[in-house]
C-alpha cells in the first residue's frame, strides 16, 4: 500500500507538474482533517508521510501537566511515565493512531481533501506558467464550444477563446488548431482561466513579430497599431536603421510576408505605412490607400482637413468610414475629409466673403471720411460770414 501510495504521488506530480513535496503536504493535510473529524477537533493530531518509503504515522499529541484540564490535549504525568519513564511536565508525548481507525467517512473526507488540494496546486502550477507568457502568441487545438466560447487545449492546461476576443465571422471546429494571442491569466474561486484572443491588434502585432525579422529584432518599431478585427487593420513602423525600409521589410518580397499575416486573419486588409513625426504627413500616410492632395492642421484643436480628389473620396472615407475612422485612431488627430471641387468652391464662397466683407469696411471708411469733411465745411462757413461782417462793422463806427 505504501509503495502504492508513492507511485500515486510521483505520477500526479508528472502529470500536473506539481512538486512531490507538494502533494505529500497535501495527502498529510487531508489525512489530518480525516483523523480530526473522527476523534475530534480539540485533538491535537499531527500526520507524516515518508517521501521515500510512504510510511504513514498519524500520532495524537498530549502536553503532560499537573492537573488534567482538557483530556483531548492534555495527559497527567503519572499516565505519560507508563508510556515513558523519562517523561516531565510541560512536554509532549505522542500516542500512534492506527489507519483503520479512521474509518470510512474519514478516507471519504481525506480522499476530497487530497483532490482539493491536488487542484489548487495544479491551478497555481498554471498560474506560474502561463502568467509569464501573457502578450506571447501560443498554439493549440479547438476542443470545442462552451456558450459561444471557444475552449482551446494547450497541452498543460484549456484555454477560453471568449466570443468578444473571436474575430467576427470566423469559425473552427473540434480539433482544429488554432493560434491566438495570450491575453490574460484570471484566478478565480473556482480555477484558473487562461483568456486567448485573435481580435486584439497586439496579436497582428506578435504575427508581423513572428514573420518579419526585421520587427523581431527591433530594427523595425511598430509604432502604432488600430483594428477593426475581420475588416481592417492599420499600423505605422519606423525604422532605426536608414537603410532598412520599415514598410519594404514588412511588406516582403512580392508581398510574401504581409500575405502570411493576412492569410492567419482570413483575408483581413492590412496598411502598412512609414511613422513620422510630422503630422501633415502622417496623416496623408495613414490615410492609404487614398491619393492625398492637401492636409492642413489646427494644432490647438488638434484636428486636420483632408482634401482629396473627387474620385478619392469615397476610397478616403471607406466603407461606412471605416478608413478615415482608422486612420484618426492610428494617429490621434481628429480627421475631416472634403473633395476638391467642393473645397474650392468653399475657397471660392470665402474669397467671395472675404471681399464682400473689405468692400463694406471700405465703404464704412469712406462714409466716415465724407462725413468728417462735411463736418469741418458746416465749421468754416460761420467763420467766413464773420469775417465777412467785420469790414462794415468797422466802416460805421468812423461814420459815427
Amino acid at each position: 500500500m505504501n509503495r502504492e501510495l508513492i507511485a500515486v504521488i510521483d505520477q500526479i506530480g508528472r502529470e500536473k507538474g506539481i512538486d512531490k513535496a507538494r502533494v505529500i503536504s497535501a495527502i498529510e493535510a487531508a489525512l489530518q482533517t480525516a483523523a480530526k473529524k473522527r476523534f475530534g477537533q480539540a485533538e491535537n493530531i499531527q500526520v507524516e508521510i515518508d517521501p521515500k518509503t510512504g510510511e504513514i504515522s498519524v500520532v495524537s499529541k498530549k502536553v503532560i501537566v499537573d492537573t488534567v484540564t482538557n483530556p483531548k490535549a492534555e495527559i497527567s504525568l503519572a499516565e505519560a511515565r507508563e508510556f515513558d519513564s523519562e517523561a516531565e511536565i510541560g512536554d509532549e508525548i505522542g500516542s500512534l493512531i492506527e489507519m483503520d481507525e479512521l474509518g470510512r467517512i474519514a478516507a471519504q473526507t481525506a480522499k476530497q481533501v487530497i483532490f482539493q488540494k491536488v487542484r489548487e496546486a495544479e491551478w497555481e502550477a498554471v498560474q506560474k506558467e502561463y502568467a509569464t507568457r501573457v502578450g506571447d502568441l501560443v498554439n493549440g487545438i479547438i476542443l470545442g464550444m462552451e456558450r459561444r466560447n471557444y475552449l482551446v487545449d494547450l497541452g498543460k492546461t484549456e484555454a477560453i477563446l471568449p466570443v468578444q476576443e473571436q474575430i467576427p465571422r470566423e469559425t473552427y471546429r473540434r480539433g482544429d488548431r488554432v493560434k491566438a494571442y495570450l491575453l490574460e491569466v484570471r484566478r478565480t474561486p473556482k480555477d484558473v482561466q487562461v483568456i486567448l484572443s485573435r481580435s486584439h491588434p497586439q496579436f497582428v502585432a506578435k504575427l508581423f513579430e513572428l514573420e518579419v525579422p526585421e520587427v523581431a529584432e527591433k530594427i523595425v518599431e511598430i509604432k502604432a497599431i488600430v483594428r477593426e478585427p475581420g475588416d481592417r487593420t492599420k499600423i505605422a513602423v519606423a525604422s532605426r536603421d536608414k537603410a532598412v525600409d520599415p514598410v519594404g521589410a514588412c511588406v516582403g518580397i512580392k508581398g510574401s510576408r504581409v500575405q502570411a499575416v493576412v492569410r492567419e486573419l482570413r483575408g483581413e486588409k492590412i496598411d502598412i505605412v512609414a511613422w513620422t513625426s510630422d503630422p501633415r504627413v502622417f496623416i496623408a500616410e495613414a490615410l492609404n490607400p487614398a491619393t492625398i492632395e492637401k492636409v492642413g492642421i489646427d494644432e490647438e484643436k488638434k484636428s486636420a482637413l483632408v482634401v482629396v480628389a473627387d474620385s478619392q473620396l469615397s476610397l478616403a472615407i471607406g466603407k461606412n468610414g471605416q478608413n478615415v475612422r482608422l486612420a484618426a485612431r492610428l494617429t490621434g488627430w481628429k480627421i475631416d475629409i472634403i473633395s476638391a471641387t467642393e473645397y474650392e468652391k468653399e475657397k471660392a464662397e470665402r474669397d467671395r466673403e472675404i471681399r464682400a466683407a473689405l468692400a463694406e469696411e471700405a465703404e464704412a471708411q469712406r462714409e466716415q471720411e465724407e462725413a468728417a469733411r462735411a463736418s469741418r465745411g458746416a465749421g468754416e462757413k460761420p467763420l467766413l460770414a464773420e469775417a465777412a461782417a467785420m469790414p462794415e462793422a468797422a466802416a460805421a463806427g468812423e461814420v459815427q
